[in-house]
């Protein structure tokens, strides 16, 4: 059985990428950077950070 876990959109606005993240335990928030390959990598560690616990 599936399960969604997180649900992200990324969007371009005036040179900005944001990245808007959808989770149970976090809820909604937004992330904004200058640069995709930062946008990606604060996504990456706050997912982690959050989901960590339940994989182990």
């Amino acid at each position: 059985m599936e399960e969604s876990i997180c649900r992200i959109e990324i969007e371009v606005e005036d040179k900005t990428y944001i990245a808007k993240v959808q989770t149970d335990m976090g809820g909604p928030r937004e992330y904004q950077s200058k640069r995709f390959d930062r946008l990606l990598t604060q996504l990456m560690t706050e997912l982690q950070a959050e989901f960590e616990p339940d994989f182990e």
